[in-house]
């Protein structure tokens, strides 16, 4: 059964809470509940947090190669490496995991998350993981800028994330002189 933000804002004790409508907004965003890559432990936590316990919806994560496995586990990590203290860790946690599971998945990231445009994407970065949201000051696409930032912090040359090549954008990002 595919719930929808609403559905699952309505089961809420605490509708109005941000973390509440953010989660409500990624967990919809697709009707596939694999999409947002989290384990079966991580969506039935999130359930209960957030919805009243409301069943979760049961979701074999299905990510197709090693290579893209071992992208979203080291962005995942260098994501929650930049965590706000004052953000629950599990939540933080989630959050890590949908981010980099949207990488692979080739659109603009706020798409991919099911955010209404860019803006939302940097309220989100900007609560769990603030010190590395204000790092991009340039303005970059937040698809690319993780990619480039995870890529240097690992001594590696910038590269697009997985999902950057199927978008209808990538000449923009990555063309000549870029």
């Amino acid at each position: 059964m595919h719930r929808t933000r609403a559905d699952l804002i309505a089961a809420s004790a605490n509708p109005h809470s941000s973390d509440t409508v953010l989660f409500a907004t990624l967990l919809c965003a697709h009707d596939e509940p694999h999409l947002p890559g989290l384990s079966r432990e991580q969506t039935a936590w999130l359930y209960t947090r957030h919805f009243g316990g409301l069943a979760a919806p049961i979701a074999k994560v299905g990510i197709q190669t090693e290579e893209n496995a071992a992208f979203v586990e080291t962005l995942s990590r260098f994501l929650l490496s930049h965590s706000a203290d004052s953000a629950d860790t599990t939540n933080a946690q989630c959050v890590a995991t949908i981010i980099a599971h949207a990488c692979l998945r080739p659109d603009h990231l706020w798409r991919d998350l099911g955010l209404g445009g860019r803006d939302e994407v940097t309220a989100m970065l900007g609560r769990y993981f603030p010190a590395l949201a204000m790092r991009n000051t340039d303005g970059t696409r937040w698809k690319k800028f993780l990619a480039r930032e995870l890529a240097l912090s690992m001594g590696m040359a910038p590269q697009p994330a997985p999902g950057c090549p199927g978008c209808e954008d990538f000449g923009f990002c990555f063309g000549p002189g870029t």
